[in-house]
């Protein structure tokens, strides 16, 4: 949500910073990837300007502090998620491998057994 004030990032390559704009403030950030420091401003900026359209409040802390901890509930809901399909898959492999190692198992002894009655006959 841009306002018609809004800047476009300024990038200096010669420092490797950034000037991003943030709920109508500017900052000059440094990092190895300037067009990703872009993106992480834009989205603190939608969750800023999402969180100031929910409440009644002007300042511009307690709405930073609101828009960081809507950020980090949707890390730790991605996370949790993430962690239980990791978990969910590695007892499905798990299971897999097992009735892997049985049916070899089995094939194994049917071999060996009939190798076994070869020999014997």
């Amino acid at each position: 949500m841009a306002t018609a004030t809004r800047q476009n990032p300024v990038k200096d390559v010669n420092n490797g910073s950034v000037r991003v704009e943030i709920f109508d403030q500017a900052y000059n950030l440094r990092g190895s990837d300037a067009d990703y420091i872009v993106k992480l401003a834009d989205y603190v900026d939608s969750k800023m300007r999402a969180v100031a359209e929910q409440t009644n409040t002007i300042d511009t802390v307690r709405l930073a502090v609101l828009a960081a901890l809507n950020i980090a509930d949707e890390f730790h809901l991605l996370r949790r998620k993430l962690d239980g399909k990791d978990k969910d898959k590695d007892k499905e492999n798990g299971t897999n491998y097992r009735q892997r190692a049985n049916k070899l198992s089995n094939a194994l002894d049917e071999v060996l057994t009939e190798e076994s009655v070869r020999k014997a006959g």
